[in-house]
């Protein structure tokens, strides 16, 4: 398997457009833009009708309320039932809307999410991510939970802006018309004011734009702590979860349940900053909704008072007023979505923007440890030299290489850094000097000393990363039976947690007998063998004289464990003396 190198440090948190141009190229990249386009024209087209509707109901409100003034019975019923028939052609459309909406709600969440999850899984970037510092924080919560906000957001407000510009160039044309020969007496003089219900709409709802904006704009922050909090909070509640018998062991109950209290302060912390914050743009929105119930009839008054209106004529203004405000006041009644959209598009665009800035797998020879393809089929250490947090460490044979077939030791004391010479063979790890050379097209197998057992059935973690379907039914039990796991072979195919169920020897032997069902050119170990003794240590090493003979080995392990009749040769990672100031990075 190929392997990328470790990320460099992270990257500044991109701006608003940065942030914008991300959700663009995932829009752009994911498999279901055409169903959204398509939805977002079926959209255009409902609103655009609901639009027209809603004209009509507004031209209906002058003879029905005239009918009611000249008290026209039959008039009166006329009007209702022009009255059904509108509110029936709205009641469809308001339903079809509705499930387009829904759509657009999972495709959008769809796309976004399979296009993190392109991006996370990478070969080698989850891990190297790990580096990128405060933004490689649980990236499980990005792809999942703010994504799934960001979609929603998306859907929510993208529909309801495009819903408002269409009513409020719909009924600005019925408010100006309304309003458009008026004029107000000043000292005997008639000032006309062309159309100034419009203005008067703009100038009421742009003042409480602007005051909901700045009473309302700490909530983008406020907005992101929370969900930084909330994530970590869930993050210790699994992690606990996951160890409860090491805790119950250990007795630390207490000291989990005050790591977990303090979590839980921080929610709650961040969660009353919002509520005052929100208790604030309360007071400024709810003071303008009620304002709102008499400010259309109020505006419009002085047109019905003068006597260009009547009584209908007066409805159908502050109807069409409403509407137009309505419209102009979205931001208004949105500020706390926008904040929050604005919020979880700052989390999922810096993720993103991490995901896709790593660099390339050939590292610069200047910057660290160079990993390249070699066009040879050997493996090459030359002048390799690893940096640590805790000093600087080289190989015995400054240039080693090791051809095929060979079975190599790189052993070293305790915490010299062999974990690290094994993570820069994989990639992982840039921190220091020399180049590593892989064989270019050769298949490469890592087996770190904790193998991964992944979900699902025993066969399919023998097979992993490959299908079941694509290793030999009759392989697995022959295996396990060879490696003293004969007892495993009846639950092949049952469903279970294996990194629970199996003690972490067996785990170990699953690990090598993937690899023998898979059958790596190379194969670079670090210190799984160095846990076997007797019998399985046996075992394992006969895989190496039948399914294995043929592959190369690198074992980096302990000093004590390396079998001279086993292995071809011994090299020792060793300690030496720091040069000035090593540059390390901050995270594994």
């Amino acid at each position: 398997m190929n392997m990328k190198p470790v990320v460099p440090p992270a990257s500044k948190e991109q701006t608003f457009g940065g942030q914008l141009r991300m959700m663009r190229a995932a829009f752009m990249a994911s498999p279901a833009r055409n169903a959204i386009f398509l939805l977002c024209a079926g959209l255009l087209g409902i609103i655009l009708a609901t639009a027209y509707g809603q004209v009509l109901l507004n031209s209906w409100n002058k003879p029905f309320y005239d009918a009611i003034e000249r008290r026209n019975l039959a008039g009166f019923f006329q009007q209702l039932l022009v009255f059904v028939q509108i509110a029936a052609f709205l009641l469809v459309l308001n339903t079809v809307q509705a499930w387009f909406n829904q759509m657009l709600h999972i495709k959008l969440r769809e796309g976004l999410t399979h296009d993190l999850l392109k991006e996370w899984m990478a070969p080698g970037r989850g891990a190297r991510l790990a580096a990128a510092g405060a933004v490689s924080v649980n990236p499980d919560q990005r792809v999942h939970q703010d994504a799934m906000q960001l979609a929603d957001l998306s859907a929510d407000l993208g529909i309801g802006l495009m819903q408002s510009g269409i009513l409020l160039v719909s009924f600005i044309g019925v408010l100006w018309s309304i309003s458009a020969g008026f004029s107000f007496m000043f000292n005997g003089t008639a000032i006309a004011i062309p159309g100034y219900m419009v203005w008067a709409a703009f100038l009421y709802a742009g003042v409480a734009s602007a005051l909901s904006w700045l009473v309302g704009r700490p909530l983008i922050k406020l907005n992101s702590e929370r969900y930084e909090r909330e994530a970590a909070m869930r993050f210790a509640l699994v992690r606990v979860n996951e160890n409860r018998e090491a805790i119950a062991l250990e007795g630390a109950e207490a000291g989990e349940e005050r790591r977990l209290e303090e979590n839980l302060s921080s929610v709650l912390k961040a969660v009353r900053n919002i509520m005052n914050a929100v208790v604030r743009l309360t007071f400024v929105t709810s003071g303008y909704g009620w304002i709102t119930v008499v400010a259309p009839i109020v505006i419009a008054s002085p047109v019905y008072f003068s006597g260009h209106l009547s009584f209908g004529g007066l409805m159908m203004a502050a109807a069409a007023f409403t509407q137009v405000h309505t419209a102009l006041r979205w931001f208004v009644d949105h500020i706390g979505a926008i904040a929050d959209w604005r919020a979880t598009l700052l989390r999922v665009g810096n993720f993103r923007a991490a995901l896709t800035e790593l660099p390339s797998p050939i590292i610069h020879p200047t910057l660290g440890i160079r990993l390249d393809a070699s066009e040879e089929n050997r493996v090459v250490f030359d002048k390799v030299a690893i940096i640590s947090p805790v000093g600087r460490a080289r190989l015995s044979e400054p240039q080693l290489v090791v051809a095929p077939g060979e079975r190599i030791a790189i052993t070293g004391e305790a915490g010299v850094g062999k974990t690290l010479l094994f993570k820069a063979m994989a990639g992982l790890w840039r921190e220091g000097e020399g180049r590593i050379g892989l064989p270019k097209g050769a298949s490469v197998a890592f087996v770190p000393a904790a193998p991964y057992m992944p979900p699902g059935t025993l066969r399919e973690a023998l097979s992993y990363p490959m299908a079941a379907s694509d290793v030999a039914a009759n392989a697995a039990p022959d295996l396990l039976d060879r490696l003293g796991l004969r007892h495993l072979s009846d639950r092949l195919d049952r469903v279970g947690r294996w990194d629970r169920e199996l003690s972490e020897d067996d785990q170990r032997l699953v690990a090598f007998a993937r690899l023998a069902m898979h059958r790596p050119d190379w194969i670079v170990v670090n210190q799984a063998l160095d846990s076997f003794h007797g019998p399985a240590r046996e075992r394992v090493f006969k895989l190496f004289e039948t399914e294995l003979k043929d592959s190369a080995l690198l074992n980096i392990g302990q000093v004590e464990k390396a079998d001279g009749t086993f292995f071809s040769r011994v090299v020792e990672l060793k300690r030496e003396p720091m040069r000035g100031k090593a540059k390390v990075a901050e995270r594994v």
